[in-house]
């Protein structure tokens, strides 16, 4: 587990847990702020084909800078991960195959450039990496490796992955659920104390990316044949 050596490596660590999560939302932040609806270009109607690579180029690199300071935990739990992987996903897709929720198809549609075919291919690879290998990764890293050891203890690297406390558990989860779309928050809120349990019951942050990133993966795939952008 990282532990503090002084001022400057506290600062490193709290910076390896909170700038990639913080890129990401800023990144989500900077969608609607170059939104043009009347625009003729993609570029500006659709800000999230150039912003969302964008994005997942910037955490990505934040993350191999900061990777020794992360603490994973125990690398145990893999069944207890995927089987909560797909229970998630489950959750996340009931509106609609089970509730009869109208689809969802507004959103970012890569099929907008389904006629530059190298383009079209770029734009599915970088969507599919932001959604199943960098989201699952920031995510993880900031709610279950920062904040819910951070609600704990301020010296949050001295509290172990998964640590239980109803206060941090709750907060994170319903924190987890805020940053989501509203239409998504029933899912989200179980999602997260899903994630929670997960990281309570193995102490492995890698178990939790692990669940999340396999529910997205399968969100991804239900996305691209269903044509529910409104998912992304």
């Amino acid at each position: 587990m990282p532990t503090p050596e002084g001022t400057s490596s506290s600062s490193k660590t709290l910076a390896a847990y909170v700038l990639p999560f913080s890129a990401f939302i800023i990144g989500l932040a900077l969608v609607p702020v170059f939104t043009r609806e009347n625009s003729s270009s993609l570029l500006l109607t659709n800000p999230k084909f150039w912003i969302y690579p964008l994005q997942t180029l910037i955490c990505g690199v934040l993350l191999v800078v900061f990777w020794k300071h992360y603490d994973f935990g125990a690398p145990r739990g893999w069944r207890l991960a995927l089987g909560t992987g797909f229970i998630v996903l489950g959750i996340w897709l009931a509106p609609q195959l089970i509730f009869g929720a109208p689809a969802r198809t507004n959103g970012f549609d890569p099929t907008a450039l389904k006629d530059q075919t190298a383009l079209y291919t770029l734009t599915i690879f970088s969507r599919f990496a932001r959604l199943v290998i960098i989201a699952p990764v920031v995510e993880e890293i900031f709610w279950r490796g920062f904040l819910m050891r951070y609600l704990i203890r301020e010296d949050f690297t001295r509290v172990r992955i998964g640590t239980f406390q109803w206060r941090a558990f709750l907060l994170v989860a319903l924190s987890f659920t805020l940053v989501h779309h509203t239409a998504d928050w029933p899912a989200a809120f179980l999602c997260g104390l899903a994630y929670n349990f997960i990281a309570v019951r193995t102490g492995s942050l890698g178990a939790c990316i692990l669940a999340h990133s396999l529910t997205n993966l399968g969100l991804g795939i239900y996305i691209m044949a269903t044509s529910q952008w409104g998912f992304w």
